[in-house]
């Protein structure tokens, strides 16, 4: 197409046809420009190239990179900011933003009101935060590659997705790395989160005050932390895989009334961690090769936890409490240190599990008591505890304790622990 041409058609956008219109923006013309005199539901496909500049869409348009053009903020605000519903971008690769944490500078900006947009198959790299989805609803962020500011401090960089005060959004098959937190949640309510890889950030996720949310299928590993749940409720957190996180795996805090379930937790310094939990079921989830398999504290009960395999966890589980905590129910857990017998061919331990005792205690507050554990006095030591219940200490205890492990081929999951960046 000429460049008379394509300037005719451009100016055509202005003469008030009520049908939508597909434009072809050429490498080496003004974006902002095609984008300002487009009408609403007009399509604008960007040709391979390099448009810089700081793009505002003030109506419902799509916006279509044909060969993966290049929008660059030059490192100044937002390179692309929303403030219209139902726009569409696809396909182009964004990037530049500023660096100010104060201003929220973003590759893309959906600001309040930017209700249905899609951002699909895009590029977000180098910039502070990826994407910036404010007030926003029934938004769709499918199949794009993130990446932030590599070489600036984990704190100084933004997320890569951010959501706030948001309903209904859709965030799939995404692939995001190198930001603060891959994807952060606040006061959002009834997304899904399916399909995506989150890796080398602070927290894979991060949510807040969010609840009915569906976090399935994605894959979060070699973060700080790989799923953060807190001040929620009503969440489903199903067949994700959680593994080389340096800290925790999953770590649940102040949540009640949730389903977890099928998700592999391996390699991690802490497998679960579980604080101020309530009325929360646990099932079906592997637990192999964490440093601790669960760290339970701070009044965590009434809650279902059952079917699940602790195997080969340098410590199952680390309790602080008061009183036995107890798990399994009618089906119990696999535990891979469990010493008991199964007489009558069952399946199910004869007697019950206790996951630590007064030597495992000593342990966690005096680390050089390790080097003793083989010894015949802290055997002994360990005999006498359970035979005097005056010495014996606050344990959770699995009454019908599993012999074999539902997931046999967890052996493949070892080996998997964080090594850093």
């Amino acid at each position: 197409m000429s460049a008379r041409l394509l300037l005719a058609l451009l100016l055509g956008l202005g003469s008030g046809a009520s049908a939508a219109a597909t434009w072809r923006v050429s490498a080496g013309s003004s974006l902002q420009q095609a984008i300002d005199r487009a009408a609403a539901g007009d399509v604008l496909e960007i040709e391979r190239g390099e448009y810089r500049g700081n793009f505002r869409i003030e109506r419902a348009l799509t916006l279509r990179g044909i060969d993966r053009p290049r929008l660059s903020g030059g490192l100044v605000g937002d390179t692309v900011r929303v403030a219209a519903a139902d726009v569409t971008l696809e396909g182009l690769i964004v990037r530049d933003s500023g660096d100010s944490l104060v201003a929220q500078n973003a590759g893309i900006y959906l600001q309040p009101g930017a209700h249905r947009a899609t951002v699909r198959n895009c590029d977000l790299v180098y910039n502070l935060f990826g994407l910036w989805i404010e007030k926003s609803d029934d938004v769709l962020i499918a199949g794009n590659l993130i990446t932030g500011k590599r070489d600036y401090n984990s704190p100084q960089r933004g997320n890569g997705i951010q959501l706030y005060n948001t309903r209904r959004a859709r965030i799939l098959d995404n692939n995001i790395s190198f930001v603060r937190d891959a994807l952060y949640v606040d006061v959002s309510h009834d997304a899904v989160f399916r399909g995506n890889r989150l890796h080398h950030s602070r927290y894979g996720s991060h949510y807040m005050n969010s609840y009915r949310n569906l976090w399935e299928g994605n894959d979060s590993y070699r973060n700080r932390g790989g799923l953060a749940l807190m001040e929620v409720r009503d969440q489903v957190v199903r067949n994700n895989r959680l593994w080389g996180n340096s800290d925790h795996g999953l770590m649940l805090r102040t949540m009640q009334d949730s389903l977890i379930e099928g998700n592999l937790i391996a390699g991690n310094h802490r497998g679960l961690f579980i604080y101020d939990v309530e009325y929360v079921t646990l099932r079906d989830n592997l637990l192999v090769d964490n440093q601790v398999g669960v760290h339970l504290a701070a009044g965590s009960t009434r809650n279902q936890v059952e079917r699940n395999d602790f195997v080969a966890n340098r410590e199952q589980v680390r309790y602080v409490g008061a009183r036995d905590e107890r798990w399994g129910g009618e089906v119990g857990n696999h535990w891979s240190n469990y010493l008991g017998w199964d007489r009558d061919g069952d399946g199910i331990g004869d007697l019950p599990y206790e996951a630590n005792d007064m030597v495992d205690r000593l342990s966690w507050r005096h680390p050089g008591v390790k080097l003793l554990l083989a010894s015949p006095a802290v055997q002994a030591l360990r005999v006498v505890g359970r035979q005097f219940p005056v010495l014996r200490v606050p344990s959770v205890v699995d009454a019908r304790p599993r012999m074999q492990p539902d997931h046999k081929q967890w052996s493949q999951w070892r080996g998997r622990s964080y090594h850093g960046e």
